[in-house]
């Protein structure tokens, strides 16, 4: 279980917040928008959007524009109100009612005959001075119909942890009887336990206890098992009901289900994790294509220097005159090697231009053995020249996932290139990949024999801008780069490193369809 919790007080009002419009603009209008003013009803943030009557000198219509409610003796217009929770139909005609009912966008709810009726018997109240007891039992009353209107899930519960009583939208998020819930303890009902939620998952805030305790009112967000298997996040507020003697005797909790508020954010975040990764990979690739070039040149230079060399020799045996068949037997030799050469060369142009382009986020089917041969393939001069010698053990069966091309090249480039920086005298740099049938994942190993990761770092090693080389070395966005490229392909990566014995990155990828199994896996 999962809680976030608020200091009780600091967090906005619990109430639930409930927008109304009055059909009725006389007296109990009047007295009720008085009412909301003077003496705000427990537990509901009560907001007029409306009020609407044919008679725009009635008492109720006139306090209302003098309020700044808006004021209509239309009523569609007035149930065409955004946002609009409720409509309140204070006329006690039974065509109106009808009307609003006919009229009304789906979702508002209508109060009608017993609010009326106890709006009523407050206005009468009020005016003959009667006992504050009576008015206390009419606006309780008043409060448990709202609370029975409300859409917000809310429940009411003893300090035994016994659920009191409960409306229809609590009901429905829980998805069981009135019966089954009255009388049983809140902790069954919401996590399924037999125990308060604190004393079963430590570190827990319960916002009953917390309102028990302070007297105020609570909030927190827990996650709770819901009736069809998934999980329900629910923002709770609770809010102490107090006795005459200031005792807290129940506590009323507001429920509100962000399950979809959750996930919602949760697909924002993954889309902007995505796509800052897209775009750090970008930056890297353009990093890491200044390192590849200077190498890249160097490697089609020799070829073409013998290019040149073969040129000038048969050119000067033609012009000499006709070669002879062992001549022209040469010839054909030169032109083989010359055909090689230059498919080599050729091999390594459209590697770095592929490698350069720029494209968006694009996941396909992928040979993950395909992706490391084209990274070793430009990087194989660079670690001749730092007198790396590179090995490889590749699997002997295609290892099938789903990813982006150009995420997964840039990964493997940077291990590659860390590996070679931690070689700086040469060294060994062994790859190699397999299946693993166990958990159905393709596994790449990286493995070098530099000086080693010390473990009080290896913590560090993926947070970004986290780096050991010196000043201007490097911008420490190299491996948490591959941390952000393993985890949007679902994958793990783990590291196998003793100071001064080398360092070993393993990474898994989870495959399309695990067809066939690496007999010789790790």
């Amino acid at each position: 279980m999962k809680t976030q919790t608020d200091t009780p007080g600091n967090h906005a009002n619990p109430a639930v917040s409930l927008n109304i419009a009055i059909v009725g603009g006389g007296r109990t209008c009047r007295f009720f928008l008085e009412l909301i003013k003077n003496d705000p009803v427990p537990f509901f943030d009560i907001k007029i959007l409306g009020v609407c009557d044919k008679n725009d000198t009635a008492e109720g219509f006139e306090l209302a524009r003098e309020m700044g409610i808006y004021t209509t003796d239309n009523l569609y217009d007035l149930l065409n109100i955004q946002h609009l929770d409720s409509v309140l139909e204070l006329t006690g005609s039974r065509e109106v009612l009808l009307e609003i009912i006919r009229l009304k966008p789906e979702g508002v709810g209508v109060l009608e005959y017993n609010i009326s009726r106890i709006l009523r018997n407050l206005l009468h109240t009020n005016q003959q001075l009667k006992s504050t007891q009576k008015k206390l039992v009419a606006e309780k009353t008043f409060s448990s119909l709202l609370i029975q209107q409300s859409t917000a899930a809310i429940v009411i519960i003893n300090t035994d942890f016994t659920i009191a009583d409960v409306n229809d939208a609590y009901l429905n998020t829980v998805k069981k009887t009135k019966d089954q819930v009255i009388g049983a303890y809140c902790y069954e009902i919401s996590h399924g336990i037999n125990a308060p939620c604190s004393s079963v998952f430590p570190g827990v805030n319960c916002p009953m206890l917390e309102t028990l305790r302070s007297g105020t009112n609570a909030y927190v967000i827990h996650d709770h098992p819901g009736p069809d298997g998934n999980r329900l996040y629910c923002s709770l507020n609770t809010y102490p009901i107090k006795n005459d003697e200031g005792k807290v005797v129940q506590v009323i909790e507001f429920w509100r289900d962000i399950t979809a508020e959750f996930s919602d954010r949760w697909k924002k975040r993954e889309k902007k994790f995505k796509s800052d990764i897209q775009k750090m990979v970008q930056e890297d690739r353009m990093i890491s294509l200044g390192k590849l070039a200077a190498s890249c040149a160097h490697e089609i230079n020799n070829p073409i220097q013998g290019l040149l060399t073969f040129c000038d020799y048969m050119l000067d045996m033609l012009y000499a005159g006709r070669p002879e068949d062992d001549q022209l037997s040469q010839f054909k030799d030169h032109l083989t090697l010359m055909s090689s050469e230059l498919e080599r060369c050729g091999n390594i142009v459209s590697g770095m231009l592929f490698f350069a382009r720029e494209s968006g986020l694009e996941h396909q089917h992928i040979d993950l053995n395909e992706v490391l041969h084209a990274v070793l393939t430009l990087t194989r001069h660079k670690l001749e020249l730092g007198n790396i010698t590179l090995t490889t053990d590749l699997s002997p069966v295609p290892l099938m996932l789903e990813g982006d091309i150009n995420q997964l090249q840039q990964c493997f480039l940077n291990l590659i290139f860390n590996a070679s920086e931690a070689m700086p005298e040469g060294g060994r740099l062994a790859v190699r990949t397999w299946l693993d049938p166990k958990s159905d994942t393709a596994c790449v190993e990286i493995r070098d024999t530099g000086y080693g990761i010390p473990e009080k770092i290896q913590d560090n090693l993926f947070d970004p801008f986290f780096t050991t080389k010196d000043v201007g070395q490097g911008t420490g966005l190299g491996l948490s780069i591959v941390h952000g490229v393993v985890k949007t392909h679902k994958g793990t990566v783990k590291i196998d490193s003793r100071e001064g014995k080398g360092a070993a990155f393993i990474l898994s990828f989870p495959v399309i369809s695990p067809a066939a199994h690496d007999p010789g896996g790790g």
